[in-house]
């Protein structure tokens, strides 16, 4: 079971941080392909609210608003990577014997 919760909390972060990576590379990345629109759709769920990359913990107010969307992402969605691995290893090790 401990093994199952880490596993969900390590996709979790990396579908935050493929996400991140997929918003700091928009000129090169079509948003308007399915994969792309999936994975964006998914890190916005599991973002937790708190750390929206639009409206999160962090945020930035650049006179480039394409710079300020890159940079929310990468710091918000970076965050709540962390915070899923994080909390995926406290309850691995309360989980397991």
């Amino acid at each position: 079971m401990a093994q199952l919760v880490w596993l969900v909390c390590v996709l979790a972060a990396l579908v935050l941080a493929i996400g991140a990576l997929l918003i700091a590379l928009k000129d090169t990345v079509n948003r308007d392909n399915d994969a792309v629109k999936f994975v964006l759709d998914l890190a916005n769920k599991i973002d937790l609210g708190v750390f929206d990359r639009k409206d999160g913990v962090f945020g930035f107010d650049d006179k480039n608003a394409e710079t300020a969307e890159v940079k929310d992402a990468l710091l918000n969605w970076g965050l709540a990577a962390i915070v899923w691995l994080v909390a995926g290893r406290i309850v691995d090790r309360i989980i397991r014997p």
